[in-house]
């Protein structure tokens, strides 16, 4: 079993590997010049998410600067929207529904480190899968660590450290994230 598959499992792998590393360099390269690209320039935009991302539906927008691990283990369904400065280090699967808009200076995080200091000296790493359902709405400067399932038709709070799973239709804010309320029904605030 290879690191990339240690790691996409689940399992304890070493981050150092260097097809692992040649995986990052390749994708920094492309969120670069991506980062660089005039915002006038939406079809070169398109054609470099399309490299960078490993699947994603139709109408999205990521507004620069972007930045992620791998992005092959990113899957984004439609109507996606993220604002400046999203980071995504998708070490494990990143899965976004339908209908997700994200404010800006966000994260997505699967990578966890081992307590133990000697091992993580090494490089050894593990990462857990997120996923983020449909009709979210993710306030600005949000943190989603490893592990995570948002449900749909929720909105995160500005500020938010998501720890844990947060249910269907539900208002979620604070650190460590709780909800707060219940969406019923077609409620504006």
């Amino acid at each position: 079993m290879t690191e990339r598959d240690k790691m996409i499992s689940g399992e304890l792998y070493d981050a150092t590997d260097s097809e692992l590393g040649k995986d990052r360099e390749r994708v920094k390269e492309l969120c670069f010049d991506y980062n660089m690209l005039r915002p006038s320039d939406t079809e070169k935009q398109r054609k470099l998410l399309h490299e960078i991302i490993g699947k994603m539906g139709e109408n999205i927008t990521i507004l620069p600067s972007f930045w992620c691990d791998y992005g092959y283990n990113i899957e984004i369904g439609n109507n996606f929207f993220s604002n400046h400065n999203l980071i995504i280090l998708d070490c494990a699967k990143v899965t976004f529904g339908d209908n997700v808009f994200i404010g800006p200076n966000s994260g997505f995080y699967t990578a966890g480190h081992p307590f133990d200091p000697e091992i993580r000296r090494v490089g050894i790493e593990y990462a857990k899968p997120i996923t983020v359902g449909n009709d979210v709405w993710i306030g600005a400067g949000v943190h989603v660590m490893p592990g995570v399932s948002i449900g749909n038709n929720v909105v995160i709070g500005a500020g938010s450290v998501v720890t844990k799973d947060i249910e269907d239709d539900s208002v979620a804010l604070g650190n460590p994230c709780k909800v707060v309320k219940k969406i019923d029904g077609k409620q504006v605030l």
